[in-house]
């Protein structure tokens, strides 16, 4: 057990296999509206826009919610989350998706327990029955200042800044960030030697991470789809409890080395099942 270790997921094309508002909006139909919109105001602008052109037309929340309860996601990720729950690691999540997207799928996959915490874009049901959404950062009174590749409605690397600085203990967690998009770059900057960095291959992170891997202090480990991201998340939280154990009884015994008896008892992480 290790709770020494926070993850921290990105929810679109990470946790779920695809993104939620293209999925919502083709799925109900609207494409075509969406592609009009798109040119004339940031993205999350238009999403609020579209929940109201959904409302007008009459798609009701219950309707939107059975689409995003039937969102594809790998066989492999539920098992992986609940994995590194049970170990003991601190799950949390970072999204450009919104809060309305996320609660409701998570609960439909039955792991909404998993998480200590969701950072989105705000995302409810108002009392005319419609989803209302806005952005994390307003961007509409103050830009958030980043200088990197982020949406003006979100930089997540101000988010981890703030994660950091909110949790007990914050300079000596071991951190794993998982993520896919340009969004996810920032917050890959923010992390220390002993953290690691896990983009999904040939997806706009890694794309960018690859420009210049040495930007990048933490351990970079890519992967692929979920059966992939199973592995190496497992393979790393073992690695860093063995670490950890490793550090506690040299420190604790005044010793530098160990026996290779001694690192066999210490504790494994779960294994990865087929």
């Amino acid at each position: 057990m290790s709770n020494n270790i926070v993850i921290i997921f990105d929810f679109d094309k990470t946790i779920i296999d695809c993104d939620s508002d293209n999925w919502l909006i083709d799925e109900l139909g609207f494409t075509d509206l969406f592609n009009q919109l798109l040119p004339t105001m940031p993205w999350n602008s238009v999403m609020d826009k579209m929940m109201m052109e959904f409302h007008s037309n009459g798609v009701t929340i219950e309707e939107i919610e059975k689409v995003l309860q039937r969102i594809p996601i790998h066989h492999r990720i539920i098992p992986a989350i609940k994995s590194a729950h049970a170990l003991g690691c601190d799950l949390r999540i970072v999204s450009d998706a919104n809060m309305f997207y996320i609660e409701t799928i998570l609960k439909h996959l039955g792991i909404s327990e998993c998480f200590s915490e969701i950072n989105s874009n705000p995302g409810y049901v108002n009392q005319e029955g419609r989803v209302r959404i806005s952005p994390y950062h307003d961007f509409n009174k103050a830009s958030h200042g980043c200088n990197n590749v982020c949406p003006p409605n979100m930089c997540k690397g101000l988010i981890i800044d703030k994660i950091k600085n909110t949790i007990y203990d914050g300079d000596n967690k071991r951190f794993i960030y998982l993520g896919d998009g340009a969004g996810d770059y920032c917050p890959s900057l923010r992390f220390k030697e002993r953290d690691f960095v896990m983009p999904r291959k040939n997806f706009p992170v890694w794309d960018l991470i690859c420009k210049d891997p040495s930007l990048v202090k933490a351990e970079i480990h890519g992967w692929c789809d979920g059966e992939e991201l199973e592995q190496i998340l497992i393979q790393l939280i073992n690695k860093i409890i063995i670490e950890d154990n490793v550090q506690f009884i040299a420190t604790d015994c005044k010793l530098q080395t160990l026996s290779i008896h001694v690192l066999e008892s210490l504790p494994k992480a779960l294994p990865v099942g087929p």
